[in-house]
């Protein structure tokens, strides 16, 4: 044999030789059936676990539908829900960002509006329009009978033109002098042997004005305003000239009061 060429390997050293690569291929074979069997088993896994998820995310879907339709916000919704660069995901992320604190729920109570209303002040309607103020009913006007001022015999005065003391004021004044409403009233017109023509004004509150000695009416019964000519003065009856006897009797039909204060309370003064 030359020294250069290789040794044979021996019958023992084939026999383990053939041993090592049995065992190594069943090592890999093994090796090869452990991960077939475990994809068989993770593939149906991660395909039920899909179908879960589709399943789930389906059924959230219905539940949000239904929240929206009732008008609610679902409580897992976030800004990622939102369509990007959409004025939506922008409003979800400011309330992500400032906790939601500006979300009002059913609990919160109803604050009033900073710029309620106010009560209902006179003048002015429930709905808050303006109306024209009530106003109270304005006090008659008066007037004096006659346009001159100036008086001739005062209230209670005695003489022997009367039977008692006389029981008005008198209006010197011109025959044919006009005779005027001295309020609002209704008036009414007789003849007295004493007071010869006269005219009666009766006031709303029944008081009675006395217009007496007169020449002729030109209102003889009716409602008449203050400043109304109803008459003209005359001299009839018991009368020595030509004036305007004027009276003022309460209502009820008592005794004749003194005109010159009457006229004074109601700011008119006619000396």
């Amino acid at each position: 044999m030359a020294p250069d060429a290789a040794a044979r390997p021996t019958r023992a050293e084939l026999r383990l030789a053939a041993r090592e690569q049995s065992r190594s291929q069943r090592r890999d074979a093994a090796k090869a059936a452990t991960r077939t069997a475990l994809l068989r088993v993770a593939l149906p896994s991660m395909a039920a676990l899909g179908v879960a998820a589709a399943a789930a995310v389906t059924v959230q879907g219905e539940a949000d539908q239904r929240t929206q339709a009732a008008g609610r916000v679902p409580a897992q919704a976030t800004a990622a829900d939102a369509p990007d660069g959409t004025a939506a995901r922008a409003a979800a992320q400011q309330a992500l960002a400032t906790g939601g604190a500006d979300q009002a729920s059913r609990g919160d109570s109803r604050q009033p509006l900073s710029g309620a209303q106010p009560a209902s002040a006179p003048g002015a309607d429930p709905a808050g329009a303006p109306t024209a103020a009530v106003q109270p009913p304005a006090a008659p006007t008066v007037v004096l009978p006659v346009a001159q001022r100036g008086l001739g015999e005062l209230f209670g005065a005695a003489g022997t033109h009367w039977s008692r003391l006389h029981t008005g004021i008198d209006f010197p004044v011109d025959g044919g002098t006009e005779v005027r409403a001295v309020t609002d009233g209704t008036i009414r017109t007789q003849w007295n042997p004493s007071y010869g023509y006269m005219t009666i004004l009766k006031m709303s509150d029944g008081t009675e004005a006395w217009y007496c000695h007169l020449r002729s009416y030109k209102i003889r019964k009716g409602t008449v305003k203050a400043g109304d000519v109803i008459a003209f003065v005359g001299t009839s009856g018991n009368s020595t000239g030509p004036h305007l006897h004027f009276e003022i009797r309460p209502a009820g039909g008592g005794a004749p009061v003194d005109p010159l204060p009457w006229f004074l309370a109601q700011g008119v003064d006619p000396r």
